[in-house]
């Protein structure tokens, strides 16, 4: 196990970026379960600047941040590689995992405050660049024809969509808006780790819902 351990939250889709991570190049680790609405005072001391999961800790030293523990363990273990060798190449996929990114604000916004059509514009806004800037020429995945960072941030999104759709009643990923980007999706979800290790969809909502509820009960 290498003295590995994962604070997280089995519901946020950063924790799932850092499973995914960890499955797919078969790497061991002790899972400690946080509680979003109580959390640990490991958690709290590992990440004093943010005091949210998800946290790695490798050796007794804590990594805080999905993105950049997803490229520290792609580091240090460097098998099945996540993050392009090509320089050219490993720019453009943090260039696009920051973009996957700017998607959260309107996200959660979505998700927790309902907060109506704006925000799913602005979310669509954000899906229509990817399906028109980088699935043009049909690659399977944003790494080509294996899995890399862009595909693992993006997929976490995509997470929080089904998520916001079940919660909200609404409809966000439209299939025939974003043809290439429901296929790049198919592909990903079908890989057996990820498939093997994605939360399930009803269980994920109820678990939101239920978050939703306590927090406006104690507003």
């Amino acid at each position: 196990m290498d003295d590995l351990k994962l604070h997280g939250f089995w519901v946020s889709p950063f924790t799932m970026r850092v499973v995914w991570t960890l499955k797919l190049k078969g790497i061991a680790y002790e899972n400690i379960e946080e509680n979003p609405t109580n959390k640990s005072p490991e958690l709290l001391e590992y990440n004093p600047v943010y005091k949210k999961a998800p946290v790695l800790v490798h050796a007794g030293k804590p990594i805080c941040e999905s993105m950049i523990i997803v490229e520290y363990i792609d580091e240090i273990w460097p098998h099945n590689s996540l993050v392009p060798h090509d320089p050219y190449e490993r720019a453009q996929a943090r260039f696009w995992v920051t973009y996957a990114d700017q998607m959260v604000p309107a996200l959660f916004a979505a998700l927790y405050f309902n907060s109506g059509a704006g925000e799913i514009e602005k979310i669509w806004e954000h899906l229509k660049v990817f399906e028109d800037q980088c699935l043009g020429d049909k690659r399977k995945f944003f790494g080509g024809d294996t899995i890399n960072i862009v595909d693992i941030a993006l997929g976490s999104i995509f997470r929080v969509l089904f998520t916001i759709e079940d919660v909200n009643e609404v409809k966000v990923m439209e299939a025939e808006k974003f043809p290439l980007l429901q296929s790049w999706f198919n592909n990903f979800k079908n890989v057996p780790v990820i498939k093997e290790n994605f939360p399930d969809r009803e269980k994920t909502s109820a678990a939101i819902k239920s978050i939703i509820a306590k927090v406006s009960g104690s507003s």
